[in-house]
């Protein structure tokens, strides 16, 4: 379909219930059709009025099993409805791509080689999907896209995959019957991050992204995760997702994010073991003394933190089964308070601990309307919240009191990861 005819449909309100089954919001219905005309307009402006496809990926939010992923461990992620989407048609040989106002250099598919100095670049996140779907025998083509997104940089909500996993769809869309699986997708997505683009990244990220709704996955076979869609309806609960942005930099902080698998595997190297879901937790507090003295007490704190969150991780699952929003809360309260006590997750520097302040503010406001942790990475930001749906936007405008306009996002879980929208 031509892209002005897709577009005097959303023009025209006649994709409004695609719209709501997509983003469970009824309230954003008219910006959500004002960002897909935008997006067309986009595109036409810069390629000119082709028939066009309509692509769409949602962001993350992990929501337990913080830092165990990198241990092999379980986490419990979710897809949400911020999210990117794409106008896009097929053309000959090549990849041409303009994200937002970013214009990529083009793509020929008959080069595929990892280039060392595109590596840390978009085009070598591209070059890298195409490289892995030649390999895997999938068919590939040339297209051109224009793409905008809505889920921030440094969110925690995981921009980078939200992008790989799109181009991955497009190309699953185009020329491969959107029937490659979506684990394969995320796979996909992440080879390109670990050897083109040059980030030794986990497949947690790229899971939630493709799958959406609620996952489980167990990274006991790193190579091969067990990954579970988990079939809950999460608006059942009348609890909005939050995501407040403080606004804290994360600059100069990749030795602290570094320092936490590290310091885990140190304690695994103890045993002989590469990684803690290798070691016998009954084992670890038997030589708590001898380790302490060989890998200090941080190191010790973030592995109990670990073996406690693994076990977190497969409780929360069978709340969320069983319906047990009461449990659910308890755990993710838990979860929470030990990323702060143990993993130290939540501050690097103690003259700016914004993710701190964030959390003591938010137990202030919600009292017993919701609850709240540090979210994804940490130590600067976003914090998370679940709070009661009719608080929502009272907690929403106290906090932007303190941390400015917009910096508070509500958010719904969705069912769908990505896909093909028409």
């Amino acid at each position: 379909m031509k892209a002005e005819q897709i577009k005097k449909g959303f023009m025209d309100r006649n994709c409004d219930s695609l719209l709501l089954e997509l983003y469970e919001d009824e309230h954003r219905l008219d910006d959500q059709n004002q960002r897909y005309i935008g997006m067309l307009e986009k595109y036409i402006a810069y390629y000119g009025n082709d028939d066009v496809q309509i692509y769409n990926t949602p962001g993350r939010s992990e929501i337990c099993g913080n830092h165990t992923d990198h241990q092999h461990g379980c986490v419990v992620a979710a897809g949400v409805n911020l999210d990117a989407i794409g106008a896009v048609s097929v053309q000959k040989d090549k990849v041409s791509i303009i994200s937002d106002n970013f214009f990529l250099e083009d793509i020929e598919i008959d080069d595929l080689t990892v280039k060392e100095e595109e590596k840390g670049t978009s085009e070598a996140l591209v070059r890298g999907i195409l490289a892995r779907f030649q390999q895997l025998g999938y068919q590939i083509g040339g297209f051109k896209a224009y793409i905008t997104s809505e889920v921030m940089i440094g969110a925690g909500l995981s921009s980078s995959a939200v992008f790989e996993v799109m181009i991955a769809t497009i190309l699953s869309g185009l020329y491969n019957r959107q029937m490659i699986p979506s684990e394969e997708l995320a796979k996909i997505a992440q080879y390109a991050e670990n050897v083109y683009f040059g980030k030794p990244c986990g497949l947690m990220d790229q899971c939630a992204c493709a799958f959406g709704g609620l996952i489980a996955i167990d990274f006991k076979d790193a190579a091969s995760p067990l990954i579970e869609s988990l079939q809950i309806d999460f608006s059942a609960f009348h609890h909005c997702l939050c995501i407040v942005d403080t606004k804290g930099s994360h600059s100069d902080l990749t030795n602290d994010y570094a320092a936490i698998p590290l310091e885990m595997k140190k304690v695994a190297h103890f045993f002989g073991k590469e990684v803690l879901r290798e070691v016998d937790e009954e084992a670890f507090y038997e030589q708590l003394n001898e380790i302490r003295k060989q890998c200090g007490d941080r190191s010790l704190l973030r592995s109990i933190h670990f073996f406690n969150e693994n076990q977190r991780v497969n409780g929360l699952v069978k709340a969320l089964k069983e319906n047990d929003f009461k449990r659910f809360k308890e755990i993710m309260k838990a979860s929470g308070d030990s990323s702060f006590k143990y993993l130290q997750n939540v501050y690097a520097d103690p003259n700016h601990q914004s993710l701190s302040l964030a959390l003591a503010l938010s137990e202030k406001i919600l009292q017993d309307k919701g609850f709240c942790r540090v979210h994804g990475g940490g130590f600067a930001g976003t914090i998370q919240a679940f709070v009661e749906d009719e608080h929502a936007w009272s907690y929403k405008k106290e906090m932007e009191k303190y941390f400015g306009e917009d910096s508070v996002h509500l958010l719904k879980i969705r069912k769908q990861g990505s896909i093909r929208m028409m």
